[in-house]
């Protein structure tokens, strides 16, 4: 079984399709080791916040922890709806 906070670029997909989107992002939760989403299983899980217009995921203190032009609307990225 998939377990969806366990980082990875499907299990972001999988969660912004239930999430909603308000203020320009999709809140999402995953997994974390130092502050940063990890794909294994930890005992913190913690929000995260993906800007599709820029493809870029924040944390809480909205700093960068992950890019990917794959989540860019700029680069051709369709959000769910």
């Amino acid at each position: 079984m998939n377990d969806i906070y366990r980082f990875s670029e499907e299990n972001l997909l999988r969660q912004i399709a239930k999430t909603k989107y308000e203020l320009g992002f999709y809140k999402v939760k995953f997994y974390v080791k130092n502050g940063v989403p990890c794909e294994d299983q930890t005992e913190s899980v913690s929000y995260f916040y993906l800007y599709p217009s820029g493809g870029t995921l924040r944390d809480n203190n909205f700093n960068i922890v992950f890019y990917s032009s794959k989540f860019d609307t700029y680069r051709g990225f369709t959000p769910p709806v």
